[in-house]
């Protein structure tokens, strides 16, 4: 039985659910949103870092598997806003390069086509929408702008500060993250923000992270057009006999499953997942799932090279919020080294339960009082590594016996290992300069990044799965609007890209719904 008919159907509230949904709410057209999970609970867990690092509180229970079969730890969180409900707040515009064919040192990120120009009035716009603080012209690498961020950059505290001259000292760039903390720094009353420390990887307790519940969903269900429906799971689309429209969408709810149908239909659940519900699609007219004619749906998916590096200096780091600095001297490379390398940032804080969840495995946790890692916590600096990793069409999502495989090999590693030396060297060369005598070093590479370029879009049928506006090529009203359509990752974060081209497909959706 299909229920009410919309004009426009959203599956999914992240990075690109979320802000297409806000985008499109004041258009008076009649809108659907469908979301797998609930809102997230304000409670006092939300700032509990056991129950974040040691229980995993809030991300899923769904098991997904590697390419070897195996169960494997679920990094996704189902609740109205998606992942950005527990992300950092580092929303960065692509490098203008990033959009171009750039040589690496294992192979070659493929030419967009769109460029940088094209996206750049709605990173403009989503900057204003997600409230970013930032400050332009200390990042050599940042792409062109007309305008200043739309509010100030967060400042460092003294330790980090410190940190900064040091850098400088040593001819390097250091820049303030661009970061969506809703922080006034000037009237503390006027501020939602108390700048704690239990901000990257936690909820936020008092609605001061500019996520895409907050600043998305939640304002545009003002509208009496917009409608939600919340732990709605989209199971599969169904499409017309000729296959060129998806005429229901069928999601359980309360155990039971109900479809609808939409003269528009938007998937946005996230790359993986979006690539997943495409292949479980499958029907006559589409045997190998939909919009996949091109063999290309799950393929190329791309997650970064990630590490962290925990600095252990024998000085007690007394910041409360030191994600706010970040250098991209290595991003393109070095003199000596002529292929990029990465990006680096400041992790939030380190505190001894996020300390325990990191203990290496040779090391029995139940060997270490809590002492220990208290003590090991309050003299840590966290510094987050990215680099790019490269699309292969072997990297990929499957779907068997409606499970999610997930079968991804390592690449470009090569210079990304360079980059974690060579970061770790310019560690040691401030020691003395920076007044934090940094005195040991762990590395830990990070099994999952974000999720991307599962449904690249392009503007040849044969090797794309959507058009240059996100639209399937093989079927006429169904599109994907989230980090699946990236034929590259670039090795900035790429939650503000998403954020903006849902707003550039949005603006599309208006013109054809007109």
């Amino acid at each position: 039985m299909v229920h009410e008919h919309y004009d426009v159907i959203i599956i999914g509230t992240g990075a690109g659910g979320g802000t297409l949904a806000q985008g499109l709410a004041s258009s008076g057209k009649k809108i659907l949103v469908l979301e797998r999970g609930p809102f997230l609970s304000k409670e006092k867990a939300n700032w509990d870092s056991q129950e974040i690092y040691e229980k995993g509180r809030y991300r899923t229970s769904e098991v997904w598997y590697n390419k070897n079969g195996k169960p494997m730890d679920t990094p996704t969180y189902y609740y109205v806003g998606g992942n950005t409900k527990l992300y950092g707040g580092t929303l960065y515009r692509f490098r203008e390069r990033d959009f171009e064919k750039v040589i690496h040192k294992d192979g070659i990120s493929p030419e967009w086509p769109l460029k940088y120009q094209d996206f750049a009035p709605y990173y403009a716009q989503a900057e204003r929408l997600y409230e970013v603080h930032g400050m332009r012209g200390l990042d050599p690498t940042e792409p062109p702008s007309s305008e200043d961020y739309p509010y100030p950059a967060i400042s460092h505290e003294p330790y980090i500060e410190q940190i900064c001259y040091a850098l400088k000292d040593r001819g390097f760039h250091p820049s303030y993250q661009p970061l969506a903390i809703k922080l006034n720094e000037v009237d503390r009353f006027l501020s939602a923000c108390i700048r704690c420390n239990t901000c990257d990887g936690f909820p936020c307790l008092v609605n001061a992270k500019a996520d895409a519940d907050i600043n998305g969903v939640r304002p545009a269900m003002v509208y009496p057009n917009l409608t939600l429906i919340t732990e709605a799971k989209v199971l599969c689309l169904h499409t017309s006999p000729s296959g060129r429209e998806v005429t229901g969408v069928e999601a359980e709810i309360a155990g039971n499953s109900q479809i609808f149908s939409g003269n528009i239909v938007v998937v946005a659940c996230g790359a993986i997942n979006s690539a997943a519900l495409l292949l479980k699609s499958a029907n006559d007219q589409h045997p190998n799932g939909l919009a996949n004619s091109s063999d290309l749906v799950g393929r190329n998916y791309i997650k970064h090279n990630i590490a962290a590096i925990v600095a252990l200096s024998v000085k007690p780091n007394p910041t409360v919020f030191p994600k706010t600095l970040a250098v991209n001297d290595f991003y393109w490379g070095e003199k000596d080294f002529s292929y990029p390398m990465g990006h680096v940032q400041t992790l939030g804080d380190i505190n001894q339960d996020r300390a325990a969840a990191n203990t290496p495995p040779f090391i029995p946790k139940a060997i270490l009082p809590k002492r220990v890692y208290k003590a090991v916590a309050d003299r840590t600096t966290g510094w987050f590594l990215m680099g790019e990793d490269l699309p292969d069409p072997n990297n990929r999502v499957r779907v068997k016996n409606d499970k999610i495989f997930l079968e991804y090999t390592n690449n470009n590693e090569e210079a990304f290992n360079r980059f974690i030396k060579r970061w770790i060297q310019v560690l040691k060369s401030i020691e003395s300069h920076s007044n934090s005598s940094f005195s040991i070093y762990v590395t830990t590479k990070m099994p999952f990044g974000y999720q991307c370029g599962t449904c690249r879009f392009g503007e040849d049928p044969k090797n794309s799965v959507l058009d240059l506006n996100c639209r399937t090529h093989d079927i006429d009203n169904l599109y994907v609007v989230d980090g699946s359509f990236f034929p590259s990752s670039g090795a900035v974060n790429p939650t503000l890209t998403m954020m903006a081209n849902a707003l550039r497909v949005g603006e599309h959706l208006l013109e054809r719904l007109r």
